[in-house]
């Protein structure tokens, strides 16, 4: 009796085996590979065509944003910004109408005193009060051209600005295309930024663990040699359109890399948690 009870306890095994087998599969996704990748790439052009006159940082340099990577020529833009600074800061000509707009005023306030006393003919009268028309225009047209002066200086100052090249992001320099004296123009790049921290690792994942793998997930990423290691990621995108040629799903993962310690363009392996 114990005897068949043994061997019917190992006929249900071996059926229940390969199913148990099956679902440890399925709850293990292997490790896959990847690739770590910068998180951004820019081409660095210029706002302005002119000719380069200095590059102040070479390809491997890191650069912070706001830094500064290059200048052109600027002294006739310095020039101009400052001939722009004095027209804006000269207000002679707002200063002169305002004490002849003055000047009429009082005029016109004895025209008026002298008309009531019916001593002043009516033609004079309304001569006074045209000058002072014309006075308060001419203020009004020195305040106006004071104020466009102001703005040509903001805009020469503008223009001077953009001589000046500076990086939009934290990153490593990656590439120097110009050196100073050439013709910097918008078809020229100047140089390609790439940011490192954080960066991406991208990885195409069998659609038989979709619904597995979702945002916010930690996986364990680890580069190839000879940077080697192990760093934990975190999903940030898991793409919802398959490719049907190799049945797969993109998913990104954002790794940090604060001290720039690894380098982007390497292969890799990620492997996911199970369950």
């Amino acid at each position: 009796m114990k005897y068949s009870k043994a061997r019917f306890g190992l006929a249900v095994l071996a059926l229940l085996l390969p199913g148990v087998l099956f679902a440890q599969q399925a709850a293990e996704v292997k490790a896959l590979d990847c690739v770590i990748e910068p998180n951004d790439t820019v081409e660095i052009g210029s706002a302005v065509e002119g000719i380069l006159r200095e590059v102040t940082v070479k390809r491997g340099d890191q650069v912070k944003q706001g830094d500064v990577l290059a200048r052109l020529d600027e002294e006739l833009e310095r020039l101009t910004a400052e001939l722009a600074r004095l027209r804006a800061e000269v207000d002679v000509e707002v200063r002169s109408g305002k004490t002849q707009l003055n000047f009429r005023r009082r005029e016109t306030r004895r025209m008026d005193d002298l008309r009531a006393k019916k001593v002043l003919a009516e033609s004079e009268h309304d001569k006074a009060k045209v000058e002072e028309s014309l006075a308060r225009l001419s203020v009004e047209a020195a305040v106006a051209e004071n104020k466009i002066a102001q703005v040509e200086h903001q805009r020469a100052q503008e223009n001077l600005r953009r001589r000046t090249i500076v990086s939009p992001l934290d990153a490593v320099v990656v590439d120097v295309a110009l050196s100073p004296g050439e013709y910097v123009h918008e078809q020229a790049p100047l140089m390609t930024l790439a940011s490192v921290d954080p960066l991406y690792v991208e990885v195409f994942v069998p659609v038989v663990y979709y619904g597995r793998i979702s945002k916010g997930m930690q996986a364990e990423v680890a580069p190839e040699d000879p940077v080697g290691g192990s760093y934990t990621a975190e999903v940030t995108v898991v793409d919802q359109v398959f490719d049907p040629a190799s049945r797969t799903f993109g998913v990104r993962l954002q790794l940090p890399n604060p001290d720039y310690r690894l380098p982007a363009g390497l292969r890799c392996k990620v492997r996911f948690p199970s369950g």
